[in-house]
């Protein structure tokens, strides 16, 4: 089965189809790493974490780029305001270079917490600064650029297509919407593609512009020798570090809706002036997530993270449960009720996943039952689960399908669960959506279980204070006790 996707360059869902034998080249817009991620941002990268499992369900390899945006991100998506590196290390007493470094390596933990897959090149900025140099001096060889005091620009009149991808009105976006007017451009939606150090300052991350590169002198003094510092616009690195490693032609992009209009529209014209190629065949996109029902706001204190949750309880797994009860073309909308609803579910699924613990262990009673049995229903349960990830990611629907194969079980004696066929089961959820189910529910210990059989004598001979004691002895160890008709049942305590 095809895995099909939206398409925001086509605006509808199609067939994914690799363009060289079974290979997919994919490339995600990182993080710019000058604090910690919020919510918002780490759903992004959930959902495209879904996006890889579900390409490599559908038995592709996978060749991905990530970038780390450490240089070049300012405040604006447009050509103003400060470098966000830079807001950073002052707001943090520390150079650029040191905060790069720092949230780079949190973004990192962060990814491994949320049990993502790491892609096959995660690539910093300021390691690609030739390549980008490169690329600015092929889009000036073919007559793309132009320079201002302000740095060199990419001229989007000479791209003819440059409004089809985000279906922009441009005569209708004049200075001061899309984008702020700038008496340098030559047109407002110009951007800048390497951007001069302003005179009398000095920046933590800055190199030498090229000789060739320049077209008319920077300052007023005409005979200074001195080097012209600068650094990259943010588009212009991820275009260089795709097509460096990727090739002028990738199959995926993807990035926040966000990203559309000015990022992925400069990214696309930048890239395709100076391969002739088209640069990707498949734009993917996800939605917006709102903070109780708003926009993420650090005056309004929203800008929740790993370990703002973390302070409040909520593990990582909790919140990438959270992030996949939405489809991700969908809007999301976060509130620490919706996260408390989404803990409850993961935890009832931890307790099914338990489950493999407590059926019989032995492969023979398992091949004793008829094919008809709940193994049959596992695996149709696995096949529906791909089938909805196939179908444009449709992570809900996938839950959808495990809650009620999960359910299922309640109706089942213990010793009836096809051991095999759940643990199967359960080895295609974590495939799938990075759960980690088996992973995090380990048997409880030997002892654990002797209590549990001493309670069950107790409970036999009718001494229900003694039962009730060593009910508050696994309860201290975190497990929960249920006696049902086919014996008793524990659990991870909530």
């Amino acid at each position: 089965m095809a895995l099909r996707l939206y398409n925001t360059l086509t605006r509808k869902i199609e067939d994914v189809a690799p363009t060289a034998d079974s290979k997919i080249t994919l490339y995600t817009c990182g993080p710019t790493v000058y604090d910690h991620p919020h919510v918002g941002n780490w759903t992004s990268f959930v959902y495209w974490d879904i996006l890889v499992r579900a390409l490599l369900a559908s038995d592709h390899t996978v060749e991905r780029v990530m970038n780390i945006t450490d240089v070049g991100h300012l405040v604006s998506d447009a050509d103003e305001g400060e470098d966000k590196l830079e807001k950073g290390a002052r707001r943090e007493g520390k150079t650029a270079w040191e905060i790069a470094e720092f949230y780079a390596e949190d973004f990192m933990n962060g990814m491994e917490k949320l049990g993502m897959i790491v892609p096959e090149h995660v690539v910093k900025a300021t390691d690609f600064i030739p390549q980008q140099l490169d690329l600015v001096r092929i889009l000036k060889e073919k007559g793309y650029t132009y320079q201002r005091t302000g740095g060199i620009y990419f001229d989007t009149s000479k791209f003819p297509s440059y409004a089809d991808f985000a279906h922009l009105d441009l005569e209708a976006q004049k200075a001061g919407a899309r984008v702020e007017e700038d008496a340098e451009k030559r047109q407002p939606w110009d951007f800048a593609l390497w951007k001069f150090t302003p005179d009398g300052e000095t920046r933590d991350m800055q190199w030498e512009t090229p000789g060739d590169l320049l077209e008319l002198p920077v300052t007023a003094d005409e005979g200074s020798n001195s080097a012209v510092m600068g650094f990259p616009g943010w588009h212009l690195e991820c275009s260089a570090m795709a097509m460096s490693i990727l090739g002028p032609t990738i199959d995926i992009h993807t990035g926040g809706i966000d990203h559309i209009p000015v990022h992925h529209t400069n990214e696309i014209a930048q890239s395709e002036a100076a391969s002739g190629q088209q640069f990707a065949r498949y734009w993917v996109h996800n939605n917006h997530l709102k903070i109780d029902g708003g926009k993420v706001s650090k005056s309004l204190g929203n800008g929740y993270t790993l370990q703002d949750l973390a302070q409040r309880g909520f593990g990582p797994m909790d919140l990438r449960m959270f992030i996949l009860q939405s489809q991700y073309t969908n809007e999301g909308n976060f509130t620490f009720d919706n996260l408390t609803a989404a803990a409850r579910r993961l935890a009832n699924w931890r307790n099914y996943a338990a489950l493999r613990h407590q059926t019989h262990d032995g492969s023979a009673s398992d091949a004793s039952k008829s094919d008809d049995d709940d193994a049959a229903s596992f695996t149709t349960s696995s096949d529906a689960m791909h089938e909805a990830l196939m179908n444009n990611l449709n992570t809900p629907e996938a839950l959808k399908i495990i809650d009620e194969s999960f359910a299922r079980l309640d109706a089942i004696p213990l010793e009836s669960i096809h051991q095999h066929g759940l643990v199967r089961f359960l080895e295609a959820i974590d495939s799938y959506l990075g759960l980690q189910l088996l992973a995090h529910t380990p048997d409880i210990s030997d002892d654990a279980k002797r209590v549990i059989l001493e309670r069950q004598r107790a409970r036999d001979a009718k001494d229900w204070a003694k039962s009730d004691k060593l009910r508050d002895v696994l309860a201290a160890q975190g497990i929960t006790v249920r006696d049902t008709a086919s014996g008793t049942i524990w659990s991870y305590t909530n």
